[in-house]
């Protein structure tokens, strides 16, 4: 039986992205499709590297060619990404989307989420920045061991300074605290703060990027507000803990990007804190600071809820070391934080795929 390339793409039309509701070929997601014999090769390209459906695209591929063009057909499937970016990209072409980390209030961990999200993303294959926007709590220099570091500058072709982000862990790096002396206050107004982190935007080389995460301060002040109507935003994601005095916080700032003139996606809620299992009882959950305090967030304002992350004496321990936990330090955290940054990046697939049908 000689095999042709239709009847291959006719079965693959059957399997449909769960997300984007549209079959892999009209989403234009198999590549390279090669017939020998009974022997069908294709590469199956999708909107992220970290995406949590992976696996089963694959198999629905591999499945729908034996069950619709040949049972006995060999089918080698490449998974590789191509990673979306918002139709609204006016600026900053060479970053595909750029991810705010946010918290109604200090303390909550959002430091620690934005930097294990990076590292995690990154260990996916995708090209990855980090902005520390806290100019008052700068924790990335700490957090990735790189308290003295300085970055360097170039000279582009045009007589434009560029500012080098410092690279670690496979991630692009700026901080504030870079650029301060460890320990010093910065006594800045706002207008001298936002100022200052449109410069990390625009005046560094960040070459390509899929994902730029920015750590931004607690609450929603000046430079929330420069920020997001300065550049071309793909979704925020809000770090909260169970307490009631954090969620109430944590209420007004998710609900500051849904008004008018920033009106940015909210890809979802992640409770950080949320509960606390001694190593002598594995299967038991102590929730010390409240139970579902997140979900009930993430649920009043119609968001995902990405997950809940426990108290576990290493993760502290990782950021005080320079070494984010998501580094393969404790496989119960690889697994949470790896099912939330897969969800993330799920978040914005989807979004990005709304904005280009609107």
């Amino acid at each position: 039986m000689q095999i042709s390339p239709q009847q291959v793409l006719d079965a693959l039309k059957n399997v449909e992205d769960p997300d984007l509701k549209k079959d892999l070929v009209t989403l234009n997601m198999i590549k390279d499709l090669k017939i020998v014999d009974h022997h069908i090769s294709f590469t199956l390209e999708l909107t992220t590297p970290a995406c949590p459906m992976k696996d089963m695209l694959k198999n629905a591929c591999t499945n729908a060619v034996k069950h619709f063009v040949l049972a006995d057909a060999e089918v080698e499937i490449n998974v590789t990404s191509r990673v979306t970016q918002p139709t609204n990209s006016s600026s900053l072409d060479n970053i595909k989307n750029i991810i705010l980390v946010s918290s109604g209030k200090g303390g909550v961990g959002k430091s620690t989420v934005a930097s294990n999200l990076a590292v995690v993303l990154a260990k996916d294959g995708a090209k990855v920045g980090l902005i520390d926007a806290d100019i008052y709590g700068p924790s990335v220099p700490t957090m990735f061991d790189l308290v003295d570091a300085k970055p360097s500058a170039e000279e582009t072709p045009d007589g434009k300074t560029k500012i080098l982000p410092i690279e670690k862990f496979g991630i692009k790096l700026l901080s504030l605290g870079f650029f301060a002396d460890p320990g010093q206050p910065v006594p800045w107004r706002g207008p001298m703060a936002s100022n200052a982190v449109k410069q990390l935007f625009n005046d560094t080389n960040w070459g390509e990027l899929d994902y730029l995460i920015v750590d931004l301060p607690p609450g929603t002040g000046d430079i929330h507000i420069t920020i997001t109507q300065s550049f071309p935003i793909s979704g925020a994601v809000v770090v909260t803990t169970p307490q009631q005095v954090a969620l109430a916080d944590t209420h007004k700032g998710l609900a500051m990007f849904r008004m008018p003139g920033i009106n940015i996606p909210v890809l979802g809620v992640i409770e950080n804190m949320s509960y606390f299992t001694p190593a002598e009882l594995p299967d038991n959950k102590y929730y010390i600071f409240g139970n579902g305090g997140g979900r009930k967030l993430a649920e009043s304002f119609d968001v995902p809820f990405l997950g809940e992350i426990p108290i576990i004496q290493s993760i502290a321990e990782a950021g005080d070391n320079g070494k984010p936990v998501a580094l393969n330090q404790n496989p119960q955290l690889d697994v949470i934080f790896g099912d939330i940054a897969s969800k993330i990046a799920q978040q914005i697939s989807i979004s990005n795929a709304q904005m280009a049908n609107c």
